[in-house]
């Protein structure tokens, strides 16, 4: 049956309000569009983090660029016991690179650590990065490694005579020993290049030439994670708050693995007596004013130093002391005690300093911030249940009370 007139009428009016609505629509859509992709606020194109997300990798070059909104984390980090630097830009950076001394098997466990490194800190600051190895990096390695870093790759070999033992070392005297270790049990106590590894990193990864450039490093080893946001330049702040060791975790070391490194300081000492600094923190590292050893030190997998200080007479003489005297083979003498004992004798004891706002993991201890302001402040992922700072085994508890260091809030309710 044909349509009315009025019934024509209103089907045409219908068709006409539809497009309306439809194209009403479509205008609609098209500025939320656009406001989403091309025509972002000013305030948006001036962020850092935003221009990292876009395509070139965030190399930011030019004028100073603010690394926090106003009103936002640069407010709530003004609340926080924590570093801070909210104006940055390329001429700012210094002379410091992370370095990490890996096997070509260990790509894909180091690809994560650099992952969470370039997502949380570097992507931002684009520092180099040395990798050092006792046999020539492959060809896998260098192109998997140099894709993810967003500074500049570089791949060192070990001299033979950094990596091997030296002349005065009975071989059979340390061999008996690695199998006497082994038997009881000893973590690591019969490995070879477990011993090789420690005795490198306490005396000779920062004289190597790759390194001779730079002032400060982080050092960083394969399968670690870092929880938080690190929005500011925390080489340059080392530098500018006067920091030569910093670190994550302490605890005690096993008593096993060190019988006489300590009596072996104490002689170095007694010879050198003007290498202890003033307002040291001996009272970390002894319970009775230097005659015994309490174990307690940095845990080296994480450590932001000053080369210098390695470098340094004291310490490279402390080195060479311990090193003739055979520990690192004849017993199991690890880096990360031979850096504690000599960082908290040689330095004054504020020159060290503890990362309570980075969040860090290598297995097994947590390193979270048990704090909300500054968990949150900082964007961090990590479970504050598994904190290991405020545990009665960590070494960190007493770091904070002979320094007389006001506690984390809620530090109280993640001691057990």
């Amino acid at each position: 049956m044909a349509p009315t007139r009025s019934n024509a009428r209103l089907i045409r009016f219908g068709i006409f309000a539809f497009i309306l609505i439809v194209c009403g629509f479509i205008l609609t859509q098209g500025s939320s569009f656009s406001a989403s992709t091309g025509s972002q606020p000013a305030q948006v194109k001036s962020s850092p983090i935003a221009a990292a997300d876009t395509g070139d990798v965030g190399k930011r070059k030019g004028p100073t660029q603010k690394l926090f909104e106003k009103g936002s984390a640069e407010a709530e980090n003004q609340k926080l016991d924590v570093p801070a630097n909210l104006e940055w830009s390329e001429k700012d950076k210094i002379k410091a690179t992370f370095v990490s001394l890996a096997r070509n098997q260990d790509l894909y466990q180091l690809l994560e650590s650099i992952r969470h490194i370039e997502d949380r800190f570097n992507h931002k600051f684009h520092y180099d990065w040395v990798f050092l190895n006792d046999q020539p990096f492959d060809d896998a390695f260098k192109e998997a490694t140099s894709n993810l870093c967003s500074g500049k790759t570089k791949y060192g070999l070990i001299p033979t005579e950094h990596w091997s033992y030296p002349a005065w070392i009975d071989q059979e005297k340390a061999a008996l020993a690695r199998e006497r270790m082994h038997q009881a049990k000893v973590i690591y106590g019969g490995s070879e290049s477990y011993r090789h590894m420690c005795r490198y990193e306490s005396g000779f990864f920062w004289r190597h030439d790759l390194m001779s450039e730079y002032e400060y490093y982080w050092r960083v080893e394969p399968d670690i994670k870092i929880y938080c946001d690190i929005d500011y330049d925390i080489f340059k702040w080392m530098k500018d708050n006067g920091k030569d060791y910093s670190f994550t975790v302490s605890l005690p070391e096993y008593k096993e693995t060190i019988p006489t490194l300590w009596e072996t300081t104490k002689k170095y000492i007694e010879a050198n007596p003007k290498v202890l600094a003033e307002n040291n923190l001996l009272e970390f590292i002894s319970n009775d004013e230097g005659k015994t050893y309490n174990g307690c030190h940095f845990w080296s997998n994480f450590e932001i130093a000053n080369l210098n200080f390695w470098r340094s007479d004291a310490y490279r003489e402390y080195f060479e002391f311990l090193d003739r005297a055979g520990g690192f083979f004849y017993e199991r003498w690890g880096d990360a005690p031979v850096h504690s004992i000599a960082a908290a004798l040689f330095l004054p004891r504020d020159r060290i300093h503890f990362f309570e706002d980075v969040g860090y993991f290598h297995v097994p201890f947590t390193n979270c911030p048990v704090d909300p302001a500054i968990r949150f402040g900082r964007n961090c992922n990590c479970n504050p249940d598994k904190d290991f700072t405020w545990r009665g085994w960590s070494c960190t508890t007493k770091y904070y009370t002979v320094n007389n260091l006001k506690r984390q809030k809620n530090w109280e309710k993640y001691t057990s």
